[in-house]
């Protein structure tokens, strides 16, 4: 009983020292579908699962990697309305920069007030914190960035992680697999790899997305594309 006096409220720690609410908007991202994202030395690349329920349902209506500007993309982990407002919000603040100074906004700084459009959900009253993690990454200055944004508007830099469902199984793998000299045609593979640990039933290029970002900007790949990758998995 007692926890249930902080459960509900978003500003009041419980004795242990913790918001719950950011508990639950944690436990959400955990139960989501994973998502996988690896830097190499010429990009970065974004790969998700997107398992659809049904057959009927039109899978080209829905999309999970998406690009923010024509040099960072986005993917997460968690309730997907949450992150149709994130991206939206990423989206126009990408445009008021570049209004402003006139050159694409740097993906630290998008990250950065990404992480505090979020925070802001955990203090502020009549809201609850967004149920997502997010995945971003980016190619400035000849430079692949990779960067990871909770619900608390927490964000680290990474050079491989796993977030949503199996999490740390896939940070074990990725743990394993990763080198400092991987090649982005290589950080694909791995990245589908890291998918294929805990994924269940088969894996094909309906119920997987990958998008990759380098010197060319940020790009998904089309089903063609993730067949190619697919057929040389074992």
């Amino acid at each position: 009983m007692a926890s249930e006096r902080y459960s509900f409220s978003l500003t009041t720690f419980s004795p242990s020292g913790k918001l719950v609410q950011i508990e639950y908007a944690l436990a959400a991202v955990a139960a989501g579908a994973p998502s996988v994202g690896i830097k190499a030395l010429n990009g970065v690349v974004l790969a998700t699962e997107n398992k659809h329920k049904s057959i009927l349902y039109d899978e080209h209506s829905v999309s999970k990697v998406e690009m923010i500007t024509k040099h960072i993309g986005m993917v997460y982990s968690g309730m997907g309305p949450d992150y149709r407002l994130l991206v939206k919000q990423a989206r126009k603040m990408a445009q008021q920069y570049l209004l402003v100074y006139r050159e694409p906004i740097p993906t630290a700084q998008l990250v950065q007030r990404v992480a505090m459009v979020m925070q802001e959900y955990t203090q502020s009253g009549g809201v609850r914190p967004f149920g997502v993690s997010l995945l971003i990454c980016g190619w400035d200055n000849d430079k692949p960035y990779l960067f990871q944004c909770d619900p608390s508007g927490t964000y680290f830099a990474w050079k491989a992680t796993a977030m949503g469902k199996n999490f740390v199984n896939g940070k074990t793998f990725l743990e394993k697999r990763y080198s400092e000299d991987l090649e982005l045609d290589d950080a694909v593979h791995t990245a589908i790899l890291t998918l294929k640990e805990g994924f269940e039933g088969q894996m094909t290029a309906d119920n997987i997305e990958v998008g990759i970002c380098d010197a060319n900007g940020f790009r998904k790949l089309d089903p063609s594309n993730v067949k190619d990758y697919l057929a040389n998995i074992p």
